[in-house]
């Protein structure tokens, strides 16, 4: 599905045609990145019959605490923060968390490096090394000097990813810088279906040059994590698991409890306390 507005759905089929179609009520919600049955009712236009099984789903709650599905059969989240104005370390790691709680693979991208000075930028380095060190990809981008993209052309190859950051970051402009023709496509696709030019600010799929699919969700720009329990939060930390099970208590919430192995890993430097510290503070919005 390449994205799903109100009660209709553009569907693009294996012969690379795309159809307006109406969704079942019986069906769940689909959202940008399904896959789905569909039964032509015209030449360009039908009604999907099935939404098949999610390998994952990205979900947040909307301003009234629902739970909505954002994007689904990612296996990749890219967060592109900005290298100016600083950016928040606690919604990098509820970023991270997420990809890790639903299975998809995180990458960091720190945009607009251009405007960084030499000694500036390796201090950004320093501060970001503790994430390389858990093996999250690491890239470096801007759109104005083209530093980093072939970087980044090259870790979205042959995934469906989604970008997702804070507004200002830049996002918006990575995106048309890695699809050169995307508000060519955008108007196509609003001149076929019909859906107008608010297929912009949808979540959307495109295919990539070089393999792969990129989705642009303007709607996570803002993320807050959905309810999930202590045991899947510590999971969202991936140096967390080493020491998960050797706690004193087997319910060990990782937050002060006596014999705690994963804070007496951060006392030794086995993890960065700042990463612990923000783990409590998730887990203290969870509650």
């Amino acid at each position: 599905m390449l994205a799903h507005h109100g009660q209709t759905s553009l569907v693009e089929n294996e012969q690379g045609e795309v159809l307006r179609c109406a969704t079942r009520r019986n069906l769940p919600r689909t959202v940008c990145g399904d896959r789905v049955l569909y039964q032509p009712t015209s030449p360009r236009e039908g009604v999907v019959t099935r939404v098949l099984e999610r390998s994952t789903t990205l979900v947040r709650p909307d301003r009234n605490g629902r739970i909505r599905p954002v994007a689904a059969n990612l296996d990749r989240i890219v967060v592109v923060i900005a290298s100016r104005p600083s950016f928040e370390y606690d919604m990098l790691d509820r970023y991270l968390a997420a990809a890790e709680i639903i299975g998809a693979r995180p990458a960091i991208v720190v945009n607009k490096v251009d405007l960084l000075d030499t000694e500036s930028r390796e201090r950004l380095v320093n501060r970001l090394n503790g994430y390389a060190r858990l093996g999250y990809p690491l890239l470096f981008t801007s759109t104005l000097s083209t530093d980093g993209l072939r970087d980044l052309h090259a870790c979205l190859r042959d995934h469906t990813s989604v970008l997702v950051g804070q507004s200002g970051v830049g996002k918006s402009s990575l995106v048309q810088a890695l699809l050169p023709d995307q508000e060519v496509r955008t108007g196509a696709l609003s001149k076929v279906t019909g859906l107008g030019r608010h297929t912009t600010t949808v979540a959307m799929l495109y295919h990539l040059p070089d393999g792969g699919h990129l989705i642009d969700s303007p709607g996570v720009r803002d993320f807050t994590l959905w309810p999930v329990t202590p045991a899947e939060l510590a999971r969202g930390f991936a140096e967390f698991r080493p020491w998960i099970g050797q706690c004193r208590f087997h319910d060990c919430r990782h937050n002060g409890e006596p014999g705690c192995a994963v804070a007496e890993a951060a006392r030794r430097g086995d993890i960065d306390p700042r990463r612990l510290e923000s783990y409590r503070a998730i887990l203290a919005r969870q509650t």
